[in-house]
């Protein structure tokens, strides 16, 4: 039966929904952190500028800084800086939806998008001002598109094969249209998506793999590999430029023992209550995944979500063992392929409540001396979870189980939710965030005067200035030689250790906005004017009043009094 498109759109929509309000759920937190601070700053540049600090630093980061310049040049605000994260959040449940529902049946995509939705690792991401949510995003429209154009070149001549003798049989204008059109539109969003984050390419490893998986013809294959080559030639100059600029990685250590169990919780939920349960359903579907679908290179919810969920993360796990890179916010696209096996494996449990109701009818019917029917074959069919026959109503009578087993799915999805609102909850406290820059600049503005000199230590100190200027207002920046946006830098270019110390010899005080870790003995910069820093503030200065709050420490220093 026929997939009605009003169900499948209701299927989509209601996830965009609910996860547009959890994210927008205490969105405006009342401060940036470290890494926000850094888009506010650099969006808010002009073009050049931007341009020309690209050069030199982050350059992983420049399409999505590019991105946000015209969203932060209408509104200049920390619910701005958030919103187009929010609304790829959103878009990414709606994909979710729309590939559960093309891969197996609506209600599949219902139940997947909503566990996207409400999985506190999306809904973190919803309110950061980064690039990842949009990542996710394009990660998802591309495996979307990945499935279409696969049917289109698959069977779009209509046999269904892939043999040489069939690989060159007359093709219709339009089949081959759609082909070349299925083909340029996943390239296209593949690539702006490895723009904005070059780790975003392995996703092409899980497409390779879903296509070996399914069994894809050589056509599939040579189409795909066209436009994944073409992927690599646009991201080429980005990854060389990168490369350069590799220090802005060094901060990354190897992933430890704990590394895995943190992902898989991020990923399926962080309580016990939910992780029990979600991995269940992912054991369900993935019971004997890879059956031989009912024609060659049909794809399924276990082919195409499976290598989605493991392999990015695990590619890039192995690679930082020896080069470390990993962050779980760089995979944070590969949370799409949980949902999805988890909404598989709900739906594998309808289909065995399904038959065990029909053996018991049929038993009932022969007790009364009558026939109650035979249970359909198709209902056992394998990882798509049903042939296209197989599919019913879809939302509300998938497979002649009535719409109570949809509503069942949403309510045990909505017990997931509230189990971890706590966890929600406390995600939208800055005080989650590593720092809250606002709260420094608020200090600065309760505790300094016009005119008072201001130290950054080290000069990556000085975002909390850039990202609220107005709690600095009026005191001297007493080692900047050149403006951030002016040097082509992401914090200024400091003047030299000498120069900096004959303006440091005429204060009798200084207020310093530091690092933590830099007010620590064990700390040796290599900067020559970081040292000079260190040795004049130590030396000739002593500590009068102090100012502490995560990630930041605001400490008065008056000059020694000379002994006699």
């Amino acid at each position: 039966m026929v997939v009605k498109r009003p169900q499948v759109a209701v299927a989509v929509l209601v996830p965009v929904l609910v996860m547009f309000g959890i994210g927008l759920w205490g969105i405006d937190r009342g401060g940036m952190w470290r890494d926000e601070a850094v888009t506010f700053q650099v969006a808010r540049r002009s073009l050049p500028q931007i341009w020309q600090l690209l050069h030199s630093v982050d350059a992983v980061h420049g399409l999505y800084y590019l991105l946000m310049h015209p969203v932060l040049a209408l509104h200049p605000g920390e619910v701005a800086l958030r919103l187009p994260s929010l609304c790829a959040a959103a878009a990414t449940a709606g994909l979710v939806a729309a590939l559960g529902a093309r891969l197996a049946r609506p209600r599949v995509g219902l139940w997947a998008g909503l566990l996207y939705a409400v999985t506190p690792m999306a809904g973190h991401f919803a309110q950061e001002g980064r690039s990842y949510a949009l990542v996710a995003a394009g990660v998802a429209a591309s495996t979307l598109l990945l499935a279409r154009a696969v049917t289109a070149d698959a069977g779009g001549d209509g046999t269904g094969g892939g043999d040489e003798d069939q690989e060159d049989a007359p093709v219709g204008r339009l089949a081959r249209h759609a082909r070349v059109v299925g083909w340029c539109a996943y390239g296209g969003v593949v690539a702006v998506t490895v723009l904005l984050h070059e780790f975003a390419v392995l996703i092409l490893l899980a497409h390779a793999a879903t296509l070996a998986l399914a069994r894809m013809p050589r056509r599939v294959w040579r189409d795909w590999a066209c436009a994944a080559g073409a992927v690599l030639l646009v991201l080429l100059p980005l990854a060389l430029v990168s490369s350069g600029q590799a220090e802005q990685v060094a901060w990354l250590r190897p992933p430890g023992g704990g590394t895995v169990e943190r992902l898989l919780r991020s990923f399926t939920g962080p309580t016990q209550l939910v992780l029990g349960p979600y991995l269940l359903l992912i054991a369900l579907a993935l019971r004997h995944p890879f059956t031989p679908p009912a024609r060659r290179g049909e794809l399924s919810v276990p082919t195409v979500a499976l290598p989605l969920l493991l392999l990015p993360p695990a590619a890039l796990i192995a690679v930082s063992r020896h080069w470390p890179l990993y962050d779980d916010r760089y995979v944070l696209y590969a949370l799409a392929g949980a949902p999805l096996l988890a909404a598989a494996g709900a739906e594998r449990l309808v289909l065995a409540a399904r038959r065990v109701g029909l053996a018991r009818r049929e038993a009932d019917g022969l007790m009364r001396g009558g026939l109650g029917g035979a249970p359909d074959p198709a209902s056992d069919a394998g990882p798509g979870l049903g042939s296209d026959s197989d599919r019913g109503p879809g939302l509300v009578r998938g497979v002649g189980v009535p719409y109570a087993a949809t509503l069942a799915g949403v309510l045990a999805i909505t017990l997931a939710f509230v189990s971890q609102l706590p966890v929600l909850r406390e995600d939208r406290d800055p005080a989650r965030r590593p720092d809250n820059l606002a709260v420094v600049s608020a200090a600065a503005a309760q505790r300094m005067d016009p005119g008072d000199p201001v130290l950054f230590l080290p000069s990556l100190g000085r975002r909390s200035a850039l990202a609220y200027p107005k709690g600095f207002h009026g005191t001297r920046d007493i080692a900047l030689e050149e403006p951030a946006p002016v040097s082509g830098t992401l914090y200024g270019r400091e003047t030299g250790p000498d120069e900096l110390r004959r303006r440091l010899a005429g204060l009798d005080r200084v207020w310093v906005v530091a690092e933590p870790y830099a007010l620590k003995p064990a700390w040796y910069p290599s900067d020559p004017t970081e040292r000079v820093k260190l040795t004049v503030v130590g030396e000739e200065f002593v500590p009068r009043a102090e100012f502490v709050r995560k990630g930041s420490i605001l400490r008065l220093y008056v000059r020694r009094t000379p002994t006699m």
